[in-house]
């Protein structure tokens, strides 16, 4: 294993529906990342694609930007970006298969070629589209094996767990989150429009909802707790800026396995931070002597249904808690 491991969160605004004008803002990040000598680069869920407007497409009107993963042109470039920078790349668009079936994916190009697929588990964006029912666990060529879960898929804390099981070691989660809209006090909100817009000459105003509850508040509620329990690196990348009606917060950050801080960001603006994973921290942690002692024969009501369960849109959008 590695000592260190040079890492970059992302977080950008991305342009709903042109998949050309995002790929041509993450080549920007990818240059300085290049420069500054990242081996594995996060990008937020659905950049590629742009995301909250999905929810408003028609089924036809989804298949027509959505492409197939591996063979499909966003792919292709996350390959050959890979390749080109030496360079571990995850980026999130629609995929659609042979049969018609549109899932949220996120993909991981890694520079000798190698592509794998996240499908969200937890997809609540549209009905014309299904959730995955895999946990994605891969081995990198930087010497430790890396795990994907998308956005809401780290809300659930048994998703994590399975992953860190599995054997992951450094967490990619991409997400678009923050400002979004709820009916519940205690969980986010909408960050105004006119704090966003008028960012250049208001940055104060439009920092202090990005750290706030609205994000970096809620956030630090329970996200760096899901690398310190289970003994992993997590990076966070996240939309900011405009998304259809809501307005991401941002927040990129990267969490160490004591679910400490590394680097964080909560500019109001398109950003990226980058830090070395110190590799010594996976060797020995709190999260793995939890792990180890646990006792899997009282478990087995977490595999039961209980009767509780629902379909995870009709959770979120019926009810509007986040």
């Amino acid at each position: 294993m590695k000592k260190t491991i040079r890492a970059a969160s992302v977080q950008f605004e991305h342009t709903p529906g042109d998949k050309r004008a995002n790929i041509n803002k993450m080549d920007a990040f990818l240059n300085t990342a290049a420069e500054s000598g990242v081996e594995i680069i996060v990008f937020p869920e659905c950049c590629i694609t742009g995301y909250w407007f999905l929810r408003k497409l028609s089924r036809e009107e989804l298949l027509a930007l959505a492409e197939p993963v591996f063979g499909g042109e966003s792919s292709k470039a996350l390959v050959e970006r890979a390749k080109r920078y030496n360079m571990t790349i995850g980026a999130g668009f629609i995929e659609k298969t042979d049969s018609g079936t549109l899932y949220n994916s996120y993909i991981v190009a890694l520079p000798d070629g190698r592509t794998y697929r996240h499908r969200k588990v937890h997809c609540f964006i549209s009905e014309h589209m299904d959730s995955g029912s895999e946990f994605t666990v891969f081995d990198s060529p930087h010497g430790v094996k890396l795990g994907v879960l998308t956005c809401y898929d780290n809300n659930i804390g048994e998703n994590v767990r399975i992953t860190a099981l599995k054997g992951a070691q450094i967490l990619l989660a991409p997400h678009q989150t923050g400002g979004c809209t709820s009916t519940n006090p205690h969980t986010m909100g909408l960050v105004h429009r006119s704090l966003w817009d008028n960012r250049r000459r208001n940055r104060k105003a439009i920092e202090d909802e990005f750290c706030g509850p609205k994000g970096r508040g809620w956030i630090l509620r329970w996200l760096p707790a899901r690398a310190h329990d289970n003994g992993i690196f997590l990076i966070f990348s996240n939309g900011v800026g405009v998304d259809d009606d809501e307005i991401r917060t941002g927040n990129a950050m990267i969490i160490d396995p004591y679910g400490r801080i590394i680097k964080e960001t909560w500019k109001a603006d398109d950003d990226m931070v980058i830090a070395d994973l110190d590799m010594s921290l996976l060797v020995e942690n709190t999260g793995q002597r939890w792990i180890k002692t646990r006792r899997p024969e009282l478990y087995a009501l977490l595999s039961k249904s209980t009767g509780m369960e629902e379909d995870t849109r009709s959770v979120r959008f019926d009810r509007k808690g986040v």
